[in-house]
């Protein structure tokens, strides 16, 4: 029997994925996706965080105990549960999770050679959103500070690259190491994945060093860079461990700010992603 196209199930709303990658650690990828997360979410957005980093620090930092992270990124990516079945909700309104736990450090041995190995997020995602009655719009992904099977899966399923990075002497040396990683993902793995924007992170205007790393950064990708920067703050750095967002445990602080309006830009962007998107197609 043949189901006309009237009568056909409608294919299910695609999120937009964006993974927060530097293989460079203490850059602010795990901040970076929480409050970005918790910024999307409060225009309206529904937003699923998948945190792939074993440390599990962004599940930490939303509040969720480990004691309770019964099914995790690691049961998605060995085959044994859906994406769905890992998602737990936050304290924050239309803002999910997808857990971590210690068992994603061995993954790499896991999985082996095991084929399409580097997809299984991928494919994990297509079917986030079937029969869904409360699709997501956005899905960011948190990466670990390696160049390893979990960040390949990261950015096999990405649409595109947020770079979190630090406004330190090594910045542009990193920078370039992750610009290379992308373009070989993109040659053998994702031909469509982009550079979202980079988003300058612990910026001190008293500093020197940090003025100047914002303009050689800016020098070399133009555009790419948000105008948006986050400061140094130390609110930023107390709120993980209320297990919260800093934009839930202070609102009128200086990142709180920084980060809402990081979300602007990104959902700027997407617009005009989008519009040129169309242009092209008419």
């Amino acid at each position: 029997m043949t189901i006309s196209a009237e009568h056909a199930a409608p294919n299910p709303v695609r999120p937009r994925v964006l993974a927060m990658a530097n293989q460079k650690g203490g850059v602010g990828k795990t901040t970076t996706a929480i409050n970005l997360g918790t910024a999307l979410a409060a225009t309206g957005e529904r937003v699923l965080i998948v945190d792939l980093d074993p440390q599990g620090n962004a599940s930490t930092g939303l509040g969720i105990d480990r004691k309770t992270r019964d099914v995790s990124t690691y049961d998605v990516l060995t085959g044994e549960a859906k994406l769905r079945e890992s998602v737990v909700p936050t304290a924050v309104p239309r803002l999910h999770i997808a857990t971590s736990t210690l068992d994603l450090a061995g993954i790499e041995l896991e999985l082996g050679a095991t084929q399409n190995r580097a997809f299984r997020l991928r494919n994990a995602l297509l079917a986030l959103n079937e029969a869904a009655s409360d699709p997501y719009t956005y899905v960011l992904i948190d990466c670990p500070p390696s160049l390893n099977l979990l960040t390949v899966n990261a950015m096999a399923a990405a649409d595109a690259i947020l770079v979190p990075l630090q406004c330190e002497f090594f910045a542009l040396e990193g920078l370039s190491q992750l610009l290379q990683t992308v373009e070989q993902i993109r040659s053998t793995l994702n031909p469509d994945l982009t550079i979202h924007g980079i988003v300058l992170t612990m910026f001190d205007a008293r500093n020197n060093l940090s003025n100047q790393v914002v303009a050689d950064v800016r020098a070399f990708m133009g555009e790419k860079v948000y105008a948006t920067m986050i400061p140094r703050n130390v609110r930023i750095s107390e709120a993980p461990s209320h297990g919260k967002p800093v934009l839930v445990y202070d609102l009128k602080c200086a990142g709180s700010e920084a980060y809402l309006k990081l979300a602007t830009e990104v959902i700027q962007r997407e617009r005009e992603m989008r519009a040129n998107l169309d242009t092209h197609i008419t």
